[in-house]
């Protein structure tokens, strides 16, 4: 039964459900750190050749290996030798449910940012899963998609299933946004430049000239552009201008708190 158990779930259908989809993606992501990448990424290609083919074959063959390297020319949109959320679901066939509405409705991270700003009302980087309908049910509005409750309640549950883990009821924001196009996350930019509460706490006092609490455009502009040139990373200055209009999405009335900047730069809160 074990051995049964292990069994790729789902790869021979002409169509997946949001459910099915997160059982093929945690049956893949065995190490849970939100991608499919080396012996996981070698698995899964063999795995949907199978089921595509119906029949085995020899992960060891050429052949095999060229049409891997096809595969992720296709789909690894960010280039980074990986499957991530979102590339997957552009890979399986997939029924019209909440991952491909995400990618049509929230255009920009920028959207995505405005919306969750509503739900996280304390700041606190996660919104409370009790809140997590509403917040759903806002981004489909804005795409003028109306869905009746069954599917909002059926889209709100996969969510759960997927990113709630440890079941205390509270979803992070960076989290949230692998949903998002690999393109359009713009969280994804910052790994590798999270700072420690000490480290965060220096640089925002730094930029935080009058000590009001809070920092304007122009301030978190410059904030950004010596994050990056610190940490040695590259960054063009169209790409500087979306990352800074996405955070500039958390703030209040153009003053961007401490608290919400912090969700972005900061590492990951324990819990």
């Amino acid at each position: 039964m074990a051995n049964k158990a292990q069994q790729p779930p789902h790869l021979h259908l002409a169509e997946v459900t949001a459910s099915q989809f997160i059982d093929i993606w945690k049956h893949f992501d065995a190490d849970g750190n939100g991608y499919i990448e080396g012996k996981e990424l070698e698995n899964f290609f063999r795995e949907l050749e199978m089921a595509r083919r119906g029949a085995g074959v020899d992960p060891t063959n050429p052949i095999f290996r060229e049409k891997m390297k096809e595969f992720m020319q296709k789909f690894d949109k960010n280039k980074d030798g990986r499957i991530e959320m979102s590339e997957l679901a552009q890979i399986l066939p997939t029924e019209e449910n909440f991952l491909l509405c995400f990618r049509q409705f929230v255009s920009s991270s920028a959207e995505f940012m405005a919306a969750w700003r509503r739900y996280d009302t304390d700041r606190s980087g996660y919104i409370e899963a009790n809140e997590l309908k509403g917040f759903l049910s806002d981004l489909l509005e804005k795409a003028n998609r109306h869905y009746d409750d069954q599917k909002l309640q059926e889209y709100t549950q996969t969510i759960l299933r997927m990113f709630d883990l440890n079941g205390d009821g509270k979803l992070g924001l960076s989290e949230m946004a692998r949903l998002l196009p690999v393109q359009e996350n713009f969280l994804l930019s910052f790994q590798g430049v999270k700072l420690n509460t000490e480290q965060f706490n220096a640089i925002f006092t730094y930029y935080d000239k009058d000590g009001n609490g809070y920092i304007d455009e122009q301030e978190l502009d410059a904030l950004l552009r010596d994050l990056y040139q610190k940490n040695k990373k590259d960054v063009d200055a169209k790409s500087l201008a979306g990352y800074k209009q996405s955070i500039m999405s958390l703030s209040d009335g153009g003053k961007l708190y401490r608290g919400e900047l912090e969700i972005v730069l900061c590492k990951e809160p324990t819990v």
